[in-house]
C-alpha cells in the first residue's frame, strides 16, 4: 500500500482512531519530523494536543540495525530486535563509543528543539496518549517513548503509523494498549519510498504546526 502523502495517511488513521478516543482527552506525540505531519491529523479530528518527542537512534560501526535510541530529555532504550546476549557483547565492545553517541545525539537534538524543547509531561498526565510514526521499520523509537513516559500517570498509550514492519508491529502489540497499523511492509525499503509525495517541511514549519494546533487546542 502507498499513500498519496503523510498528510493523507494521517487523516486515513484519524478516521479510524476518532470513532473510538473522540470523547476522551488525548495527547498526540509525533515522534519524528515526518511522524509530526501524520499527527496533525489526528490531532485535528481529535481536537487533541500534539507534540513532539524527538528520538535519535544510537548506531554502532558495521552494525545494520541500532543498537537503541534516546529521547530529547536522556530517556534511553535498546534495541528489541537483539537478544540480550547480543546487547551485552556489543555493550562490551562499544560502551565508550555508546556513551559518546549518546552525548552526540543529545546536543544534536539540543540545538535542534532549542531550550524548552516540544513536549511536556505535565500535559500527557491523565490523557489517552497516541504516540504516532509516519513508518516503523523497527520498534526502538517507541521503546524509547515508553521510557519516556515511565513517570507519567497517562491513562493509555495509543500506537499509529501508517505502515510497519512485522517485527515492528510485534513491538507495537507489546507496548500498546491500543494499535493502528494501516499496513504491514514484509520487504521494507525506505519510510519515503511508501509516499507518493515527500512532504515533510522544514523543522521550522514543524513546530508552527505543532504551535498553531496547540494554541487551538487550549
Amino acid at each position: 500500500m502507498y499513500f498519496a502523502s503523510r498528510k493523507a495517511a494521517g487523516k486515513l488513521l484519524a478516521d479510524q482512531i476518532v470513532k473510538r478516543y473522540k470523547n476522551e482527552p488525548c495527547a498526540v506525540v509525533g515522534l519524528s519530523d515526518g511522524g509530526v505531519m501524520v499527527a496533525a491529523q489526528i490531532a485535528l479530528k481529535l481536537r487533541a494536543l500534539l507534540c513532539m518527542l524527538l528520538v535519535q537512534p544510537i548506531e554502532l560501526p558495521r552494525e545494520g540495525m541500532p543498537i537503541g535510541g534516546i529521547a530529547e530529555d536522556g530517556s534511553f532504550a535498546y534495541n528489541a530486535l537483539y537478544s540480550p546476549g547480543e546487547i551485552e557483547e556489543l555493550v562490551s565492545e562499544y560502551r565508550g563509543y555508546i556513551e559518546q553517541e549518546k552525548g552526540n545525539r543529545l546536543s544534536e537534538m539540543h540545538r535542534l528543539l532549542g531550550g524548552d524543547g516540544l513536549i511536556r509531561k505535565d500535559l500527557l498526565e491523565d490523557k489517552v496518549v497516541i504516540l504516532v510514526s509516519d513508518g516503523l521499520s523497527t520498534g526502538f523509537s517507541l521503546d524509547v517513548a515508553t521510557e519516556f513516559l515511565r513517570t507519567v500517570k497517562y491513562r493509555k498509550v495509543v500506537i499509529a503509523t501508517p505502515l510497519a514492519t512485522v517485527p515492528a508491529v510485534d513491538r507495537m502489540h507489546v507496548l500498546g494498549d491500543d494499535i493502528y497499523c494501516l499496513e504491514v511492509v514484509g520487504n521494507f525499503i525506505s519510510i519515503d519510498h511508501y509516499y507518493d509525495t515527500r512532504d515533510v517541511p522544514g523543522h521550522d514549519v514543524i513546530v508552527k504546526t505543532i504551535e498553531q494546533i496547540t494554541r487551538h487546542w487550549k
